[in-house]
Formats: C-alpha cells, structure tokens, sequence
C-alpha cells in the first residue's frame, strides 16, 4: 500500500502527466494504460509494471477492487489519489479511476521466434493513432504472428495508440523503428514473399495472393500509400473496390487483406 497523493505537484503526478508526450516518454521509458478493462488486462500481461494510480470511488466498486487485489498480487506499486490530482494525471476526458504506468519493451526483428509460414503486417508511414490501434487489435484477432512498424509510424506508446489496441499491444510482437533495409533483410532471413497494398497496372486482387506461404503484407500511409523504397522491394495486391468510395480505411483495408488469409489458412 503506497502512500496516498493529495498534491497536484506530486512527482508522480507530474511524471505520469508528462507520458502524454512523445519525447517524455522516451526519456522515461515508460507508458500508460488507462481505464478498467486497459488495466485488468495489462495486470495478467506479464508486463512490468511500474506502479498505478487510482481513486477511492475505484476502490468502492466491486470490479474495482478485484482489480486492485490481482494488481497487489503482482507488487505492483499503487497511489490512491485524490480526485484532482488523478485528473492531473490522467490523459482522458472521463477518467475511470485508475492507470497504470508500464515499461515499454524493446522488442527486435532478431527476438521474433521462427515460424511455419508466419504471416506479418507491415505498417509504413502509417500516422493515425487509431488506425495503428485498431490495427494491431485486428492483427491479434486474426492471429497475425508479429506487427512491422517503419520508421514515420505513429508511436504505439501514445495514449490514444494503446487504447485503441483494447490490450492487444500486451499480447502480440510489435517491432517499431524499422528501416526500409531492415524489412528487406528480415525478408530475405526468413524466406518470406513481401505484399504491398498498391493500386498500379501490376497488382493483383487480394483474394489472388497466397497468402498460406510465409508472407508480410505492407499497409501505406493513410494519404501517400507504400513508399516507392518499399513497393521496389514488394509485389502489389489490391482490395477491389465498386462503389464511389476513393479508397479504404487503413485498418479497415488491413482487416480486409488479413481475414483473407486467415480464410485461406484456416476454411480451404
């Protein structure tokens, strides 16, 4: 049991505010989860955690305080706090009562374990927190052997990035950081046949691909697409398209593509 956070100067206050920013966040190492269902499942992840916040209403409610008892139950550190000054940590509109501060793993291409014919999203340039989120959760669904991140790529630490990923960010590889050499490399060391969504005269329909082979499929940047460096290294599928609609969703269009080869991997 910690000691109870009254001051909106507490140094744990001000630490935990300033993981809203990038560069805090890199300089600490750290990350937050926020809200009930983050934290009950970032409790089970096997995650360090550095200690957590939380209020005395959280503590009042029945899931609450089975959430508490389980975090206890790993030593994590926690702070009741007072309302104001849990405000001040929090980076939500409506907070739930309670977060938690997280280490941020370091995880490489090397630390990814060989597979048989693995399947691997690749996201490049991809901006929009959500998007990355919601993509790395639908990756975790269709059981996605390891997510891919560029460099340009929306961190996946942000506050926004980790809530839309609803804990999938605790459960499934995501390599971040990457060059355009590392992907090519990591490529070639595993014998894999490298996809890029693209619109051009080459491309072929998603449905097309064999995607039962050792594959990574790259995901463009919501305005610009894949990046020339890396559809010289790819062949190009597309995801047809009979309505008026330009173009798909990001993750809507990653959604698409995986589900066909969890088709083809598991209902043929």
């Amino acid at each position: 049991m910690g000691e109870r956070i009254d001051s909106l100067t507490n140094q744990k206050i001000k630490d935990t505010a300033a993981l809203v920013k990038r560069r805090q966040r890199q300089k600490q190492g750290r990350f937050v989860a926020e809200g009930l269902r983050l934290c009950e499942m970032a409790a089970t992840s096997g995650w360090e955690l550095c200690y957590g916040l939380y209020t005395a209403d959280l503590a009042a409610q029945a899931r609450g305080a089975q959430l508490l008892a389980s975090l206890r139950q790993v030593q994590c550190p926690l702070y009741e706090c007072s309302e104001q000054a849990f405000k001040k940590a929090s980076a939500t509109a409506a907070p739930q009562g309670i977060l938690l501060v997280l280490a941020q793993r370091a995880q490489t291409l090397a630390t990814l374990p060989e597979q048989v014919q693995p399947f691997y999203l690749v996201l490049d340039g991809l901006q929009d927190p959500g998007n990355v989120g919601t993509l790395i959760r639908t990756a975790d669904a269709a059981g996605v052997d390891a997510v891919l991140c560029l460099q340009g790529t929306a961190d996946i630490y942000e506050d926004k990035t980790v809530r839309a990923t609803m804990g999938s960010l605790f459960h499934l590889p995501v390599v971040t950081g990457l060059t355009v050499a590392d992907l090519q490399a990591f490529v070639q060391a595993r014998q894999l046949q490298l996809y890029a969504t693209a619109l051009d005269n080459t491309a072929q329909p998603h449905f097309a691909c064999d995607f039962t082979r050792g594959t990574a499929v790259v995901l463009g940047n919501e305005g610009n697409g894949v990046s020339p460096e890396v559809l010289a290294l790819a062949q190009r599928c597309y995801i047809p398209m009979y309505g008026r609609a330009e173009s798909l969703n990001a993750a809507a269009a990653a959604a698409i593509v995986t589900y066909e080869a969890v088709r083809q991997r598991h209902f043929v």
